[in-house]
């Protein structure tokens, strides 16, 4: 649903900035309006550092375990091999919502209600359908803050930093941020879309 942006963390905490050109940054920009947006303001070479912020976008917080821990916070968040993470969930009134269930949960909801209600459905059946990105979305988990997917940068901010000595300890595989900027947001490729 979105994608790395406007960067990802490494396990060291440095930043990591995606290797971008500027003629693919630029066709980013056009592909999703940004340059006739109103209010966008963002220059290529912004986007390109990943500097380009606005009070407009929102964020969300998602970290990758290993399969064990996966298995465990799938049952469990609280789990005792998850501490401390649980103590911070409760502290960001956070929850961990597995990624693959979540997609499950969506051709579920699209096979009973109707798939044509659902314009994701096909590309979120196959990438559940395929073994290796299914082992991939198994160990990967949304954090919902409050209920909501994504969330104000005053809530993600203070939430990866007290997860940062997770992923620096190797209890997290990797934690990353995301934002709703449409031009980090990965559009369906051409054989789903309607």
């Amino acid at each position: 649903m979105y994608r790395s942006a406007p960067y990802e963390r490494d396990l060291s905490g440095k930043h990591e900035f995606p290797e971008t050109t500027d003629e693919e940054i630029a066709a980013k920009r056009h592909s999703t309006g940004c340059e006739t947006a109103p209010g966008c303001q963002n220059t290529v070479e912004e986007i390109h550092r990943g500097a380009v912020m606005s009070d407009d976008w929102q964020y969300q917080v998602r970290i990758t375990l290993d399969d064990e821990r996966s298995a465990a916070a799938r049952r469990d968040a609280n789990d005792a091999s998850l501490a401390p993470l649980g103590d911070i969930l409760a502290k960001h009134n956070a929850e961990l919502s597995c990624q693959y269930d979540a997609f499950a949960g969506y051709c579920d909801a699209a096979e009973k209600e109707g798939i044509d209600q659902y314009p994701l459905y096909q590309w979120t059946k196959d990438t559940i359908d395929d073994p290796v990105k299914k082992a991939k979305y198994l160990k990967a988990f949304t954090l919902y803050v409050d209920g909501d997917e994504v969330y104000d940068q005053a809530k993600a901010d203070p939430l990866e930093a007290d997860l940062q000595p997770l992923a620096a300890s190797g209890l997290l595989d990797k934690l990353t941020k995301h934002d709703t900027n449409p031009a980090n947001n990965p559009q369906p490729p051409k054989k789903y879309r309607q």
